[in-house]
């Protein structure tokens, strides 16, 4: 097993530093110190924007094969720390060690999409001569890069989420400046010190761990051309007002719904189900938090869950039979907890779980919660799921589209016409059809609409979102 280091350093243009270690690491079950890293200060973050910017027109010149390049030698090394980093998303993110190793697995994935991406960068030609006064004119456009990018990214996927902004920047040639959470940022820095073994330019990248209160320049600064802020809604919400007219992507949180209809396979949904719900304790924006089922199913999928999520075993992230490993802090943990006892106590029943030790919150199930309350109406962002039966697939559509956020859902079904009805009517970014909203393969279009966020990510379309158009028209005069 690797040992991680007593001290990791920032990321300044490129160049390590370690001028403070000012933020303890923690690791998650044990809660004591794993690790420090230095803290960027605001000062620092500025120096970061500047190199970016001296280094923005070096970066989009950069040739497709070197960025390729760049993005294949990340996949490499990834590979040869891939227990490395397993361990490091199990320490600090409390994340269980089968979870971690799979994490690390799609860090590569997105890294060689990207790769493959970048020298996919392509425009179009068009025919401009559409009416008498265009003749002898020709279009064609060309993708460039916007210019200096900030990302900001949280705990739960430290790797991936990260890997999400920063593979698609290099590939379209813009540097970056990234601010990962400082409650998991060690991740992020293994990602910086590979970075740095690269050709990049000088000043392409910086990866500076910093409080919320020093990184204003990420959102404020005029020089940043586009901000990608993964987080909560009500944080997203703040960015946007003070962004001002760069771009911006927000992927923000999500009360991702499941819907099985009376033709759906409910051996299936129970399995799906229970990984959906309560993968790394429920810390992801598209865990499943509320099922839907029709009512001639809905007692056979109860019963299949509440044994299924009974035997899930929770504890030590590090043992390989963990599912439920700890939630990133015990502040997290009393939250939820204090949700499902509102709920209870409004008359839910609970059906499984509830019960919480520190920051392990057991996997919990509950039906007949009130659409009002708290951990029905908000991002639960933790280890629940909340059953409900409808009698009429078009009222269940109207129940998932009811909630503000609209993140990705998913329906269980063999009816043609059910699939098409929930494509065209669900509000949401991705309808997932016979599996759950947590399903995510990295090169897919992903992002969610109402307060779910705005803009897409999967690499091509981070891409897309990085970049802008610019049209050239040509007069032939010969």
């Amino acid at each position: 097993m690797t040992k991680i280091k007593d001290v990791y350093p920032l990321y300044l243009a490129g160049k390590p530093e370690i001028p403070n270690a000012d933020l303890g690491v923690h690791d998650v079950y044990t809660g004591e110190v794993a690790s420090r890293v230095p803290l960027a200060s605001a000062q620092m973050i500025d120096e970061a924007i500047a190199a970016c910017a001296a280094a923005a027109k070096e970066c989009a010149s950069m040739p497709a094969f070197e960025r390729k390049a760049a993005l294949l030698h990340c996949v490499d090394r990834f590979k040869a720390r891939r227990e490395e980093l397993a361990q490091v998303l199990c320490v600090e993110a409390g994340k269980p060690i089968r979870d971690s190793e799979g994490e690390v697995t799609r860090l590569i994935d997105t890294f060689e999409i990207a790769a493959e991406e970048a020298t996919r960068t392509n425009g179009e030609v068009i025919e401009m001569q559409i009416t008498r006064r265009a003749t002898g004119y020709r279009g064609m456009t060309k993708r460039v890069p916007v210019g200096v990018c900030s990302f900001i990214t949280p705990f739960n996927f430290p790797l991936n989420l990260v890997a999400h902004k920063v593979a698609p920047a290099i590939a379209c040639g813009c540097p970056f400046v990234l601010k990962p959470s400082e409650k998991t940022p060690i991740s992020a820095l293994i990602i910086g010190e590979i970075l740095a073994e690269t050709d990049l330019p000088r000043g392409a990248f910086s990866v500076l761990p910093s409080l919320i209160e020093d990184a204003g320049a990420l959102v404020n600064d005029e020089r940043v051309r586009y901000l990608s802020f993964t987080g909560s809604d009500k944080v997203g919400k703040e960015l946007i007002k003070r962004a001002g007219l760069k771009r911006v992507t927000l992927e923000l949180g999500g009360n991702a719904a499941c819907v099985i209809d009376e033709s759906g396979d409910v051996d299936l949904a129970i399995d799906r189900i229970v990984f959906g719900g309560y993968y790394q304790s429920g810390q992801s924006c598209v865990s499943v938090q509320r099922v839907l089922a029709h009512e001639s199913v809905y007692d056979r999928l109860r019963d299949g869950l509440i044994g299924a999520v009974t035997k899930l075993r929770s504890g030590n992230p590090a043992n390989r039979d963990t599912f439920i490993g700890p939630m990133i802090d015990g502040q997290s943990a009393e939250r939820v907890e204090s949700w499902i006892n509102e709920a209870v106590s409004a008359g839910a029943r609970l059906l499984a779980g509830g019960n919480r030790t520190g920051s392990i919150l057991e996997a919990t199930l509950l039906e007949e919660v009130q659409s009002d309350l708290t951990i029905h109406r908000e991002e639960v962002f933790g280890p629940a799921v909340l059953l409900s039966r409808f009698a009429d697939f078009d009222h269940a559509l109207r129940m998932v589209n009811e909630s503000r956020f609209g993140l990705q859902a998913g329906v269980f079904t063999d009816s043609v016409r059910n699939m098409h009805k929930a494509w065209d009517e669900l509000r949401v970014g991705g309808v997932i059809i016979n599996d759950v909203p947590s399903f995510r393969v990295d090169h897919m279009p992903y992002g969610g609409v109402k307060d779910s966020g705005l803009g897409r990510e999967g690499i091509r379309s981070a891409i897309e979102e990085m970049t802008e158009v610019r049209l050239m028209v040509v007069r032939d005069t010969l």
